[in-house]
């Protein structure tokens, strides 16, 4: 079966630069995808949006070209519960590679004991209206309760402006939790302002862990500096250092390759490591968002 992209899909970019970032030994990419190939692992009938196939040899040779040692694999809507591709990827390089997959509520124990045998730690739900129908709190409650025996977390994927309506809920879960792309704040406003604050105060409650990652999908200014500087996305980067400030143990960063569902542009993803270094105030702070933290959440 083929399946043709969503019209005006922008594909990843395969014609990198090199970064100017030497990556500590140990580096941790943990959010990443894999997509297809839809001849191979077919995408979902109720998926949102189709994107361009981005296998596990595409995934494997961005990490190698960027100095990546390990990954954690998040299944992204458009696979649905079928986390066939993901799982291929824990099969082929199992002491290096984490999943976070999507299930259903029938789901069994012993499928769940299966998956931690393969890899498996947590469980991602998405409350982006834009991607799925409904949001999931009666799933995410049943789901979390038996996944909390495995030692998994959960990890949600929701926008700034829906912070409020989720909060007390999230709060109320068993399990650890884990916040993509820093809760996708508006850099239209101060990191210092009070959605912002509210985040970091949501955060702070629920000992969330959190990835500072995604610069190109928050950023309004785009890529590059006005001045001409080599800073990248220096909209989004206060509230990252922000987030490293205030809770420098449970920090996360990732790729989001290949970058699904971006309008504006694709990132150059040697770019976005030199972004990092915007983000980070020293070798030691560095080194403990990619490696140190990672390891302990994923491979502890």
């Amino acid at each position: 079966m083929s399946f043709a992209p969503t019209p005006g899909w922008l594909d990843w970019e395969r014609n990198r630069s090199v970064p100017d970032l030497q990556l500590p030994v140990g580096t941790v990419d943990a959010h990443c995808h894999v997509f297809g190939p839809g001849d191979v692992y077919p995408f979902s009938p109720t998926r949102k949006y189709t994107p361009c196939d981005a296998s596990k040899a595409d995934l494997f040779q961005l990490h190698e070209d960027l100095g990546i040692s390990r990954r954690v694999i998040v299944q992204a809507t458009c696979h649905g519960t079928d986390n066939s591709a993901l799982l291929e990827v824990l099969r082929t390089a199992p002491s290096s590679s984490r999943g976070v997959v999507s299930v259903s509520p029938e789901i069994t124990e012993k499928e769940l004991s299966l998956l931690h045998e393969q890899g498996v730690r947590g469980v991602r739900f998405n409350f982006v209206k834009r991607l799925v129908s409904r949001s999931p709190f009666a799933e995410l409650k049943l789901i979390a309760d038996r996944i909390k025996a495995f030692g998994w977390h959960i990890v949600i994927y929701f926008e700034s402006a829906d912070l409020p309506e989720l909060t007390d809920f999230l709060a109320g879960l068993p399990v650890p939790l884990v916040v993509d792309h820093m809760g996708r704040p508006d850099v239209s406003e101060s990191a210092a302002g009070p959605e912002f604050t509210s985040f970091i105060s949501f955060v702070d409650r629920t000992s969330a862990w959190v990835k500072v990652s995604c610069p190109e999908r928050i950023s309004r200014s785009g890529p590059y500096a006005q001045s001409g500087e080599k800073h990248v996305y220096e909209d989004v980067a206060p509230f990252a250092r922000r987030v490293i400030r205030e809770f420098p143990d449970t920090v996360l960063w990732g790729t989001d390759w290949p970058h699904p569902n971006l309008k504006s542009h694709m990132p150059d993803d040697a770019v976005l490591l030199n972004y990092l270094a915007q983000i980070t105030e020293s070798d030691a702070q560095l080194r403990r968002v990619l490696v140190d933290n990672p390891t302990t959440l994923y491979w502890a």
